[in-house]
């Protein structure tokens, strides 16, 4: 039954992104900014939808209280990597438009990343690190003065249920670099979206969202100890069954 599901939630995945791909980069022609953004939050909340759905995937967030609540101030959401499944959800759950930091391949996807490529994101050529880094802190920059929020992947790769990678100091680097705050965000999705698997299982993904964590007159690898520490012990909080 699980494959099954998994078969009929994959159709209705590549049913709905072609339209909305083609819908994407025509609209783009005359329509930037905020109301393109809510036009692709749009088919992520049909494909979360789908997950709900058709695998019986549920999500159960904590911690909304700890988002900033100006609409213009800035923040940058440093999160837990499993899945494609978070990269999915977490622009459905904010009210915000968020700015992803990916890698430049990914608008070269067909659909999915030609979308993508038409938004305000971040695309970086990791290759050339220091290059990349300053792309980041400029484009950052002047995506937060929009009060737009960033969002990054701090392991740099989505990491298997019950481990931690290597958590690299870039958001919180761009984050002494500009000012704003830091938001630790803790995924459960390898519950039941393991990394590259194709068969999903029902089950509850938990969400929990961290307290802000001022950056201004902090040092990048101290703040980054402490997205970790407290992104690490929820997990183990929340799925004590993976860190036994």
């Amino acid at each position: 039954m699980a494959f099954l599901r998994s078969v009929v939630h994959m159709l209705w995945m590549l049913v709905t992104v072609i339209p909305w791909g083609i819908i994407m980069v025509v609209a783009s022609i005359w329509r930037r900014g905020e109301p393109l953004w809510w036009m692709a939050v749009r088919w992520l909340s049909w494909a979360i939808g789908g997950a709900r759905v058709i695998l019986g995937i549920e999500t159960r967030v904590v911690g909304m209280e700890n988002l900033p609540q100006d609409k213009r101030a800035g923040a940058i959401l440093l999160v837990k990597h499993q899945s494609t499944y978070e990269t999915f959800l977490m622009p459905t759950l904010m009210s915000h438009p968020l700015a992803y930091v990916f890698k430049r391949e990914l608008i070269y996807v067909p659909f999915f990343g030609w979308a993508m490529a038409r938004l305000d994101m971040i695309h970086i050529d990791r290759s050339q690190r220091a290059q990349a880094f300053n792309k980041v802190v400029s484009q950052g920059r002047a995506l937060l003065a929009q009060g737009i929020w960033i969002i990054m992947f701090p392991e740099g790769t989505r990491i298997p249920r019950g481990q931690k990678g290597t958590y690299k100091s870039g958001g919180t680097r761009l984050a002494c670099e500009t000012g704003a705050p830091v938001v630790p965000i803790a995924v459960t999705s390898a519950k039941v979206w393991p990394r590259k698997a194709f068969i999903k299982r029902p089950g509850i993904v938990d969400v929990s969202i961290g307290p802000a964590i001022p950056s201004i007159g902090r040092k990048p690898d101290e703040l980054m100890r402490e997205v970790e520490d407290w992104i690490e012990a929820e997990m183990r909080r929340l799925d004590p069954e993976a860190y036994r």
